[in-house]
């Protein structure tokens, strides 16, 4: 690689010497994998923190507000059902013709539908039809995102040397707890300069419409890209998989199974903690917004400034470990911390809070390099990718309604809490059938 970036030594890895590996990593290529994950959380953050105002302003039709906080949540849901067919089609696209035309597909893609979301005319305006057109913009930004964690995982797995993969690919997901911060923080502002009224009136349209300028600066990154596929194979189809998925299921069954009981817990609790956690302060805590909030903030600034550690640590001692590590964790901190959430002290439900998200730090800062370390580039994007948003799908956009669900049947506040439990049972029992990957050479083949 001729581009100025940081000097790193070439790796020697536990196999011997690190063939093909570049001496210097060019910055664009963090940022190229930071960016998009920006993008597509903050798009889906302010969604689920302005769940409570979209009520209001997209399902008020004479239903009671639990229920329309329902349907605003099962909306939010939605996108999540179609994040395996993104992650189908982008894969395939992403593992037959290379990584960067394509993630520049999927940013230019999840910006439109975002911003699309804030200029939408309200119940008041066309009725149902508000509905209908928030579900299919949801539909849309579903489908891009689940093209978009998984090719920048990959691509940004196969520039970065094997001593230094745990941390290079921790800020793809670092990347999603920014853009959630920046979610926060907008939203925050918001409801602290603004009345309920101006909020429901045109304040919620704000934080949409940020996401144009964010969306271009990341779609001019990722244009100026060096594509981590090599330029003989693409043009010449040698050594790429005619059908990626198909090869996947037959030859990596394995691999994608731990993808997706890997990512149950990270959902799960990204979902939880850093997103339905503002509601249930509110709702069950008892708690203002605006202390609600700033909560999630100051505990996503927490996570963000550990994430990069937890990928270092992942470097120093292995993929396995930490994810085993964070997995307990979770199953032994969810309980008590929920406890202290509904405690009615600020303090307490902060520091219960900010306590939860470090395993979550924890399990996003080391799983990309174990995914990338399960497949070859043959398959690489399309498994990372499908594992992961079967996940998502299966109980990520589906974690605020669950948890609103629980508690409705249970009537116990702690029970959104046994729901990340039992997450943490699957992703520690996954985490036990690793194979130690750390510090060796990407699978070609």
């Amino acid at each position: 690689m001729e581009a100025e970036g940081v000097s790193i030594p070439i790796a020697i890895a536990e196999g011997g010497v690190t063939a093909g590996v570049p001496e210097k990593i060019d910055p664009r290529v963090v940022w190229a994998g930071l960016v998009g994950s920006v993008v597509e959380y903050y798009d889906f953050g302010i969604y689920g923190y302005l769940a409570t105002v979209l009520s209001v302003v997209f399902f008020a039709n004479g239903t009671d507000p639990t229920t329309a906080l329902l349907a605003t949540f099962a909306t939010f849901a939605a996108a999540f059902v179609l994040r395996p067919l993104g992650g189908l089609i982008f894969g395939h696209l992403g593992d037959r013709f290379g990584r960067s035309r394509i993630l520049a597909a999927t940013i230019l893609s999840m910006c439109v539908a975002t911003v699309a979301i804030g200029v939408l005319p309200t119940y008041a305006a066309i009725g149902a039809g508000s509905a209908f057109l928030l579900v299919a913009a949801r539909c849309v930004q579903g489908i891009a995102s689940g093209g978009e964690v998984g090719g920048a995982a990959a691509y940004v797995a196969e520039k970065a040397p094997p001593h230094r993969r745990g941390l290079l690919c921790s800020t793809v997901q670092l990347g999603a707890l920014a853009g959630a911060l920046f979610a926060s923080v907008a939203v925050t502002v918001l409801t602290s300069v603004l009345s309920d009224e101006q909020l429901v009136a045109w304040g919620w349209r704000v934080p949409f419409l940020l996401s144009l300028p964010l969306g271009l600066v990341g779609l001019w990154i990722r244009f100026r890209l060096e594509d981590s596929v090599g330029d003989e194979e693409l043009a010449s189809g040698d050594g790429l998989a005619s059908a990626p998925a198909a090869e996947l299921l037959r030859a990596h069954l394995p691999g994608l199974l731990r993808t997706l009981g890997l990512s149950t817990l990270l959902f799960a609790g990204y979902y939880v903690v850093y997103v339905y956690a503002s509601t249930h302060l509110q709702r069950t805590g008892g708690f203002a917004a605006d202390a609600a909030f700033w909560s999630t903030t100051i505990t996503l600034v927490v996570s963000c400034a550990a994430m990069p550690l937890f990928g270092h640590l992942a470097d120093r001692w292995g993929r396995r470990p930490m994810l085993l590590g964070a997995a307990v964790a979770f199953g032994v901190l969810a309980v008590p911390c929920f406890a202290l959430m509904n405690a009615h002290s600020f303090p307490l439900a902060l520091g219960a809070q900010v306590v939860l998200g470090l395993p979550e730090a924890a399990l996003m800062g080391v799983v990309f390099a174990a995914f990338a370390e399960m497949f070859p580039s043959r398959v690489r994007y399309t498994g990372i990718a499908l594992g992961f948003n079967l996940a998502s799908m299966a109980v990520g956009g589906t974690a605020p309604l669950i948890c609103l669900w629980l508690l409705g049947l249970t009537g116990n506040p702690l029970a959104p809490a046994w729901f990340l439990v039992a997450a943490a049972v699957v992703t520690a029992g996954t985490a036990l059938t690793l194979v130690e990957t750390r510090g060796t050479t990407l699978p070609t083949a």
